[in-house]
């Protein structure tokens, strides 16, 4: 079991009588901690430095499907949050719950700027949307367990080449992240070029860098620093 501080900055108004009365927000991830919708989740919670606990599900063994989890979840699926009566699963709609009702001066999860706002949440959904071939032939599990040996094929190469072409351009003449600030869509796109880096494959040095420095950053460092796989039904708090 890890243990992390509370948040110690100054709470929005309305926020502050449910981060202290209400029960701990539970995260529902899976005992491999290899996803990267729970991954999102994770380090979105992480930056906005809500106490949660995680509590794990056994997808190899059904338990995604058990009536009680999936009256929670409504769809059946990790990562699911809860808090004092009320769930949500998909990480895209959790990150937008999140982000409404932590408002600033809590750390933001989406850029401040209207059209900066829009393409993060374009990136965000095209993440999950395409790289098949990429993802199945780099999958998440070989970020944090045994790296892939077979060479990639053409079709995961010309998604490798559609990632760079995006990534580069979101990145061209900003000197750290995507929009500035620090974003949940810098996660999520060092969670995939991660696909590449740990297998040793090559991305141009830029889009590395951004990929190697989200990696240290404490919420992300938080996550990819847990014990694999975990064993307990139930980590945190954090």
């Amino acid at each position: 079991m890890e243990s992390f501080p509370r948040p110690r900055h100054a709470t929005p108004a309305g926020w502050g009588l449910r981060a202290t009365l209400a029960p701990m927000l539970t995260l529902y991830g899976e005992p491999l901690l290899d996803s990267p919708f729970v991954f999102t989740v994770f380090v979105a919670l992480s930056e906005k430095q809500v106490p949660f606990e995680m509590r794990l599900v056994d997808l190899a063994r059904g338990d995604q499907r058990a009536p009680e989890f999936v009256a929670r979840s409504l769809t059946g699926r990790v990562p699911t949050i809860e808090q004092d009566g009320f769930s949500l699963s998909e990480s895209l709609a959790i990150i937008e719950y999140l982000e409404e009702t932590l408002p600033p001066p809590l750390p933001r999860l989406l850029p401040a700027g209207l059209e900066a706002r829009a393409r993060a949440r374009q990136l965000l959904g095209w993440l999950r949307s395409h790289l098949v071939a990429l993802r199945a032939e780099r999958p998440s599990s070989s970020i944090f367990y045994d790296r892939v040996q077979t060479p990639l094929t053409a079709r995961a190469r010309a998604d490798i080449e559609l990632l760079v072409r995006i990534a580069m351009t979101l990145l061209e003449g900003k000197p750290a992240f995507l929009f500035g600030d620090f974003s949940i869509a810098d996660a999520d796109l060092a969670f995939a070029a991660m696909r590449l880096v740990k297998n040793g494959d090559a991305l141009p040095s830029r889009l590395q860098a951004h990929a190697e420095a989200v990696w240290q950053r404490p919420s992300v460092a938080a996550w990819t620093n847990l014990a694999r796989p975990a064993t307990a039904p139930v980590l945190g708090s954090f």
